[in-house]
């Protein structure tokens, strides 16, 4: 079924807002003010209370509106489908006007803050046209062995060619393998991971420092990869596991850790000794500047939940010698109930949860640690939002907050928030 609708505003998830006789319908690719056609997404007879459906045809655009950088990732309608890039028919000022109304405005609604959010772009990106920022990327392979992504809506596989999001240095190396070449067993999961050159007068050339995986077996590269981070004047190396989470936009650790570390820095106030605590704490990214560009003296308690990432930044803090560092591994709430006496009251508390958030328990407990100012660094901002509500309520208050839009072309942005103790 096709309908003729004016879309009203922004929404979630890269949705924007219109109506159908009173029902809230949800559409893909629109921006707001257009007058569009849209497709429902069958069934679309259901009795529910909001419907869903797609762009098929612009008939009054918006001034943000731009031919998709990449047409695969665009409307069905278009001989798109394929996912992964769905603001890509909108202008890159026009993603960061998006982002930074739908951070303000789930802050306000779930987390009864009244604030406007900015939005930072990532260096380099506007050059790029907000393409290759990849540092990792994974496909299936399809019935004839060719790396591909899924048809939204459909179990059709699109062969793939090129992937116009991963990072110039991901497409040399999956051009050296072979990669587009196919020749995979099909519906085998192929990973690339390639970290990003900084050294070098051109910046170029990866080495051995890459992987290719194929459902989660080396096939060529390095299983440990190194990523190299300059935080406030000061160089980390990071060992990294090939097939583990890291930040995938290519400069993303370095704005990052950047921005933590000067708001932790700020709440410190030159103390000359500190205790951090560094909670859903990956291989370490934010642990090793912490540990050593705060304070003279400086104990940090450090939780993860993966064993991988927990052996990573074990070994990367050995490399540099950090002894203060006490690395736990385990679920972040069970861990937060057994906290060793010297370090159960932080000066600071950094956490970086997963896309579903810490949860008020977790907050509750950092509250009750009472630490002078939390660093929350979210990916998803109704996470985020749902999680000031709570620790708002638990005595704080938002001092700062700023978002990066280190995922061009999608939906998706991080958002770092500081709150301080009242």
């Amino acid at each position: 079924m096709q309908a003729e609708v004016r879309i009203e505003r922004y929404a979630d998830q890269g949705r924007c807002v219109a109506h159908i006789d009173g029902r809230v319908v949800f559409v893909r690719f629109a921006l707001p003010g257009e007058l569009v056609r849209i497709e429902l997404d069958e069934p679309h007879d259901r009795d529910e209370r909001f419907w869903t459906g797609e762009v098929v045809e612009v008939l009054e655009a918006s001034a943000d509106r731009v031919e998709p950088a990449w047409a695969l990732a665009g409307p069905l309608a278009m001989g798109g489908g394929v996912g992964g890039a769905d603001l890509v028919h909108v202008s890159l000022a026009g993603q960061l006007t998006w982002k930074a109304v739908t951070v303000s405005e789930q802050m306000k609604r779930l987390g009864h803050v009244d604030v406007s959010v900015p939005v930072s772009r990532v260096a380099g990106d506007e050059e790029l046209g907000g393409l290759h920022w990849r540092t990792r990327i994974e496909m299936i392979a399809d019935e004839n062995g060719m790396p591909s992504m899924r048809r939204r809506g459909t179990h059709v596989r699109v062969p793939l060619a090129t992937m116009p999001l991963a990072t110039n240095a991901l497409l040399d190396v999956a051009a050296a393998n072979g990669v587009w070449d196919g020749g995979f067993e099909p519906g085998s999961q192929i990973r690339l991971s390639v970290p990003e050159p900084r050294h070098g007068e051109d910046g170029a050339g990866v080495g051995g420092n890459y992987a290719v995986l194929v459902d989660g077996e080396l096939k060529a590269g390095s299983r440990r990869l190194t990523e190299q981070v300059t935080v406030a004047g000061r160089e980390f190396t990071y060992g990294v596991d090939a097939n583990g989470f890291w930040q995938v936009h290519r400069e993303a650790p370095v704005a990052l850790a950047d921005h933590v570390i000067d708001l932790v820095r700020g709440e410190m106030d030159g103390a000359v000794s500190a205790v951090l605590w560094d909670l859903y704490s990956g291989s370490g990214l934010f642990t090793l500047p912490l540990a050593t560009l705060i304070a003279e003296r400086t104990r940090v308690f450090s939780v993860e939940g993966g064993d991988v990432a927990v052996k990573s930044q074990q070994r990367n803090l050995r490399a540099l010698d950090l002894n203060d560092v006490d690395v736990c591994c385990g679920d972040v709430s069970r861990t937060l109930a057994h906290v060793p006496a010297h370090l159960a009251h932080p000066d600071v508390v950094v956490l970086d949860p997963p896309r579903a958030g810490a949860h008020a328990k977790v907050c509750r407990q950092i509250a009750e640690a009472a630490p002078h100012a939390i660093v929350y660094i979210a990916c998803d901002c109704t996470s985020l939002a749902r999680d000031t509500a709570t620790i708002l309520d638990l005595g704080y208050e938002l001092a700062d907050i700023h978002a990066y839009d280190i995922y061009p072309m999608t939906h998706h942005v991080e958002t770092v928030a500081l709150f301080r103790r009242v």
